[in-house]
Formats: structure tokens, sequence, C-alpha cells
């Protein structure tokens, strides 16, 4: 509870806010900026105290959204951030906000603030989100898509393109209509390796792996069903990635499965699926990140041994 309830009004309680505009409107006085209800994000930006947190990202693209200039937003991974898309560091008091300026704008830098020149269509580029100026789903993705590292860029197209409100068709549509940007390249490219159903990161850069090993496209979060005692049929699993056509399930598992109780429903799902007639190949990040040649060739060896 705030020991200062009768100098805190409700408008101010709670999200970051310019303290000029404050001011002028009467809700507060300099003096009272300057007490220990209220805690300096930037310059002429305030939050109470008791809704200060140094880890929370949206509190301080809230604190930057209050003194953006005219044409410029949010954008890049922050952008994604707000639309639901948490792409940043696990730990976030380090992470800055990103933010696209007008080409000729010179905002004073600030560690908590990444600026980035770009040009920005003020009407197609650009809405309003939670009363702060984000760039548009289509642009954050074709942001990101251009300008991450491959394998980061994956990641991104695949989280924003499952939230559906964003389609491979609008992004492949912004893309044509700025053939020119740099990086586009690798948008389109990625374009095509793009997938919805991709479920977390990993899956992401497990996919572009094997896509750049050359080894054929697996099927995302395939279901696998079998011939049931009744005549009928039964579902075994849902599987990260398959090839059907080889019965090889392909599985990233992640440190939740560690857990005991995760851990026994894997051995009655892996049981199950072998009792299918399915080959189970199951990867960690390590074999991900650090151990890719030998995760590939695994891979390629089921094939060749289910295909022959």
């Amino acid at each position: 509870m705030s020991g200062h309830p009768a100098t805190v009004p409700p408008q101010l309680s709670v999200e970051p806010f310019s303290g000029s505009r404050a001011i002028a409107a009467g809700l507060v006085t300099r003096r009272m900026l300057n007490g220990p209800a209220w805690r300096h994000l930037l310059h002429d930006v305030y939050v109470h105290t008791d809704s200060y947190d140094p880890d929370d990202h949206r509190m301080w693209c809230l604190a930057v959204a209050a003194r953006l200039p005219r044409n410029a937003a949010i954008y890049g991974l922050s952008a994604a951030y707000l639309w639901g898309v948490d792409l940043l560091p696990h730990r976030k008091r380090a992470v800055p906000v990103y933010v696209a300026v007008p080409n000729k704008a010179r905002p004073d830098p600030h560690p908590r603030i990444r600026y980035a020149n770009l040009i920005l269509d003020l009407d197609n580029d650009i809405t309003s989100l939670t009363g702060m100026p984000v760039t548009t789903e289509v642009r954050t993705a074709f942001d990101l898509g251009r300008s991450l590292p491959r394998a980061d860029a994956l990641v991104a197209l695949d989280a924003i393109l499952r939230r559906r409100t964003c389609t491979t068709a609008a992004l492949a549509a912004y893309v044509d209509v700025h053939p020119g940007r740099r990086g586009v390249r690798q948008v389109r490219e990625l374009l095509t390796l793009a997938e919805p159903l991709s479920e977390s990161p990993m899956e992401s850069r497990l996919r572009l792996l094997l896509h750049d090993a050359g080894l054929p496209k697996p099927t995302p979060q395939y279901e696998i069903r079998s011939p049931a005692s009744n005549g009928g049929v039964r579902f075994v699993a849902r599987v990260d990635l398959a090839y059907p056509q080889w019965k090889i399930a392909i599985e990233y598992e992640g440190d939740h499965h560690r857990a005991r109780a995760v851990f026994r429903r894997d051995v009655t799902r892996f049981n199950a699926l072998r009792a299918a007639g399915w080959l189970a190949l199951r990867f960690t990040a390590d074999d991900v990140l650090r151990r890719s040649g030998q995760l590939v060739q695994t891979v390629r060896q089921a094939i060749a041994e289910r295909a022959g």
C-alpha cells in the first residue's frame, strides 16, 4: 500500500506519464514529483513508485511513448513484445526500447532507448496500441525478418504468424511493394520457410537446420493415429515435426521435460509411438545449438534406413 494515498491522483498511479503535462493539468506539482512517491524514468517522465519495476519492458515502452516525436514509433523487438510476441532476453532489465524515428530526427540519446532512422508511412506502418505509437504487425514482422540474424528472424516470423492476425500473404504483399529495402532478400527467403504452426523458437531453429542441410521438409504438429482394436482409429500423439511417409517423428525436448510427471508421460507417449511403428527422434537445445551436425546426421541416417 502506498504511503502517500492523498497525493497520488488515480490517473497517475499506474502508468508512466509526462511530468510537465501532469503539472499543467494541475494533477501534481514539481515539488511533489521530486518526492518519494515517484520514480524518475526518463527526461520529464515519471511513474508511481508502487508501479515501478525495472524488468517491466511494457513500463519502459510506455515511458518512451510519453516523449516520442511525431512520426516516431516503437518498433522491432519492442513492438513484437507489445503485440504479444516476446522475443526479448529472459532478463529484461538492460533491454532497451527499440524506437524508429524519421530520418532527420536527432533525439537525445539514452541508455534505455535504441533509436533507428526508418521511413515509416504514418497511415500504413504505425498504429496505436494501448495508447502507444507502434509499428503494425506486418511492419514489425518485415523489420525483424530483414534485420535479425537469419535463424532469429525465422523465429520471429513464425511467432508473429502464429498469432493469425498477421498472415503470410499480407507480409508477402508488403514485401512486394517495398522491394528496395535493405534485407528484403532475407525476408523473401524466410517467407517460404515460415510456419505459423511452429510452437517454439527451438522448433523453428530445428526446422531451419533440416532445410539448410537439404533434408525433406517435415510436417509440423502432425497428429499420429493408428488402427484401434474396435476397427476404428485411435489418437497416438501429436509430434513437433514428422515425416509421415517414413513414420519418423522429431521432437524438441525443453527443460520442462525433466520434471518427473512430464518424464513419466513422455515414456508412455514414446512407447505408444513405437508400438504404432514410429521412430521418435528426440533433441535438446544443445543438439540444436551446439551439435547441429550430429543432429542432421541422425535425421539423415534415420531417413535412409526407413526409406531403404
